[in-house]
């Protein structure tokens, strides 16, 4: 296993990640005034189990695959970007978010929104390129199996990321507390999530390997 110090070491680094704002914060931050709190956490955790594939790829050299390998990285990311434009269209479609208007609907499966945090996160090949260059420099052949070290390097990352995505939560629940919307913007939750997802679908699409 990674000494102390080392460890230290990459929790700082993390804490500075997760804290920049960026598509996880914004996707999070965007379930949680459309859906709620549970909504935020569950998104949250969908991209924390991402990142737990990713780090285990990357230790068996999938990662590595996307990265020298156009054809693969291009395939997994319009894949990212074609599920992400899916995502938007269906939230258009949808009626207006419960706790949002005075109208009761049905609020969204809890296994739904988790998956699509899972999804998008697993979609994007940024991410796996991510992982694939910052944790191996902060694992070592010899302080035990690169898997477990991997693990727990991605575990250390998601709780620095809980602490940081749930104070986002909190502070967005708190403002939304109570808050009802008239009939007529009832559904502007529904654009704002939608613009999100088209955004980050875009970004994808947009970005290349850069």
């Amino acid at each position: 296993m990674p000494d102390s110090s080392t460890l230290i070491l990459f929790a700082s680094a993390a804490l500075v990640l997760t804290a920049t704002p960026g598509p996880d914060m914004l996707l999070i931050a965007s379930r949680s005034v459309s859906q709620g709190r549970t909504a935020g956490l569950l998104t949250y955790f969908g991209i924390a189990c991402g990142t737990y594939c990713h780090a285990i790829a990357a230790a068996l050299g999938l990662a590595q695959l996307l990265k020298t390998v156009p054809a693969a990285y291009e395939m997994v990311r319009w894949a990212g970007c074609a599920y992400l434009l899916y995502l938007a269209i269906k939230t258009l479609r949808t009626g207006a978010f419960a706790g949002i208007s005075t109208k009761a609907v049905p609020p969204m499966s809890k296994l739904r929104i988790f998956s699509e945090g899972l999804a998008t996160n697993l979609l994007n090949p940024k991410m796996a390129l991510f992982v694939l260059a910052l944790f191996p420099q902060f694992t070592a052949p010899g302080s035990g199996s690169i898997i477990l070290q991997m693990i727990v390097l991605a575990t250390i990352l998601n709780g620095v990321g809980f602490v940081v995505n749930g104070g986002v939560i909190l502070i967005i629940g708190r403002a939304k507390n109570g808050m009802k919307l008239a009939p007529r913007f009832a559904r502007v939750p529904n654009y704002f999530l939608a613009a999100v997802f088209a955004g980050l679908a875009s970004r994808l699409a947009l970005g290349g390997r850069g």
